[in-house]
């Protein structure tokens, strides 16, 4: 912790800029925005939207800020809205710009860190809306570390069409569906039409909302901010509260380090555990953490894995959205019960500037009588976390399995390659997979795609053809929130670097063993270390530009996908 006095000296932004006689053009233009002598006495606090038309998750984002930006100012305090990018992870999935999805958040992160860095505001709120916003938006705040809230977007009411819910994911297996002539054209594209009917983020829990609930419990964002709907009055108010909130953590000086412990992230992992978050969370969690530069890694998840059940029966692989866990509580009536369990932290500083066990104090018990979204510890979902590190000659760096429970716990198959998720594609429609097998697919990892994209149209297209529950999955790349089967992603080494994904041969037999945390190709030493002298590294597949930096830059999965702290 740092010393009264240094914490002061660092919490002085703002008046560099007002108060210096060396910065006139500062103080002039400051003046040319309109602040009056009064404002620039205030501190200043920075509220990036990451607001835009062409994605509902975003679409909505603008006027929020306006609303955080209200009462930041009724809190006496100078609130200055600016903007960064976003990405449509939905509209992505399944082609080239996919590879651009993991990307954006270091340009995200990177981006809110020039505009605070070079304005020298005081504190900053962040409005992000689809998956990669979060995690971009917090790992700014960790290295600025200037009083810092997150206020999420919120999620999507579901869409309908002949009595069932939709969500994005179910756009993706009406093609698979299609694909296999179960679904006509007709109901194919009501699916489609209806199945984002409003602004917000992806109804389940996939990344968005895994990413905003364990933001939440992390302590960056204020009580309910994951399940507030994105059109609620609830979320209109949260955005006015955010105002207070920030006032506070100024005036205590209260930065990102002062939450985001050790402890803290344990907190976060202990809560997607619970919930069966997306595997995305691993990569962003520990991204995060070094943002603050707390040691995590890939097998702290393991270990909190082993003891902590998931409770939760929402979608992808459940039956409910976030919307029905805000109906019975939300966030923090499942924190308060996880409290009450000895599974979290309870004396973790917060935004509000409360302990957790403080902000849980008055919250109402969860009762598993009146709902079923949340079950209680003695029936769970899966009596043991669906987040799996797994290791073997396949993944000698590790690599993530999402292991719902329902698949079983083990597979053992022969090995289906496809280079990429065109290929796989290709290869479902001219029935190359077959029931039994272990589909493969490489060349996707963070430097040979570049970008390391999300495999969920050829995992939805698999469930779509009826082969979701008869093959597994195994990749370098990643997995959408929305994914579910038996599947394997983050393999590291990645192809492009060498690692036996890339040596993998048709008819192979890939033994998957989540039992023992294992992933391994049943091939001989000596087989394997023929194909590995005839391997050559290819070329990579992008010469200029933002992948190609990427692909210069990044660290492997295993460390988070870092762009500022390379692997050599």
């Amino acid at each position: 912790m740092d010393s009264v006095s240094e914490r002061s000296e660092l919490n002085r932004y703002s008046k560099t800029l007002t108060q210096d006689p060396t910065q006139p053009a500062a103080q002039a233009m400051l003046y040319g925005i309109g602040l009056t002598d009064d404002d620039m006495q205030k501190a200043q606090v920075g509220i990036v939207s990451m607001g835009y038309d062409g994605n509902t998750c975003n679409m909505h984002l603008n006027d929020l800020a306006k609303i955080v930006k209200e009462g930041v100012w009724t809190e006496d305090l100078v609130g200055l809205i600016f903007h960064t990018i976003g990405v449509s992870d939905g509209m992505s999935n399944g082609t080239d710009g996919m590879r651009y999805s993991l990307v954006s958040r270091d340009v995200i992160a990177d981006s809110i860190e020039a505009v605070c860095g070079a304005q020298y505001y005081d504190g900053l709120i962040a409005l992000p809306g689809c998956d990669k916003n979060m995690p971009g938006s917090v790992m700014a705040m960790g290295r600025l570390n200037r009083p810092s809230i997150m206020v999420y977007g919120g999620t999507i009411e579901p869409g309908h069409y002949k009595g069932e819910d939709l969500n994005i994911v179910s756009a993706f297996e009406a093609l698979g569906k299609r694909m296999a002539g179960e679904m006509d054209e007709f109901d194919f594209k009501q699916i489609i039409k209806n199945a984002c009917p409003s602004a917000g983020a992806c109804g389940g829990i996939y990344t968005a909302n895994t990413m905003a609930a364990a933001i939440e419990a992390l302590g960056m964002s204020l009580p309910y901010s994951s399940s507030n709907p994105a059109l609620s009055q609830q979320k209109k108010d949260e955005c006015l509260a955010a105002g207070k909130a920030i006032k506070i953590l100024l005036e205590k000086d209260i930065k990102p380090s002062d939450v985001m412990t050790r402890k803290a992230f344990e907190n976060a992992i202990v809560t997607i555990m619970v919930i069966g978050g997306s595997t995305n969370a691993v990569l962003h969690l520990l991204a995060m953490a070094k943002s603050v530069d707390v040691e995590l890694t890939q097998d702290d998840f393991q270990v909190i894995s082993n003891r902590i059940p998931v409770l939760a029966d929402m979608k992808p692989s459940g039956r409910y959205l976030m919307e029905d866990l805000h109906k019975v509580g939300g966030i923090p009536a499942v924190m308060k019960y996880l409290l009450n369990q000895g599974w979290l932290h309870g004396d973790t500083l917060t935004c509000t500037g409360k302990t957790l066990a403080e902000n849980l104090q008055n919250i109402e018990e969860i009762n598993f009588e009146t709902q079923k979204v949340i079950l209680p510890k003695e029936t769970p979902v899966k009596a043991t976390g669906h987040l799996q590190i797994l290791y073997g000659n396949l993944a000698e760096g590790g690599s993530v399995a999402k292991i719902s429970g329902k698949e079983g716990n083990s597979f053992v198959g022969p090995a289906r390659v496809f280079n990429g998720e065109y290929d796989l594609i290709d290869g479902i429609q001219s029935g190359r997979v077959k029931r039994g097998d272990v589909v493969v697919i490489r060349n996707v990892g963070p430097i040979g795609a570049p970008g390391m994209p999300e495999m969920l149209k050829p995992t939805s297209a698999l469930i779509g053809v009826g082969l979701g529950k008869s093959v597994a999955l195994i990749t370098d790349g990643r997995f959408s929130g929305g994914t579910h089967g038996f599947v394997v992603g983050h393999i590291t080494p990645e192809s492009y670097k060498g690692g036996l994904i890339g040596l993998v041969q048709d008819e192979d037999i890939i033994e998957i063993d989540a039992a023992t945390n294992s992933i391994n190709l049943k091939v001989s030493v000596e087989e394997i270390a023929q194909r590995r002298s005839q391997w050559v590294q290819p070329e990579l597949k992008v010469k200029k530009g933002l992948l190609y930096k990427y692909a210069k830059q990044v660290s492997t999965a295993a460390e988070g996908c870092v762009t500022d702290a390379p692997n050599p």
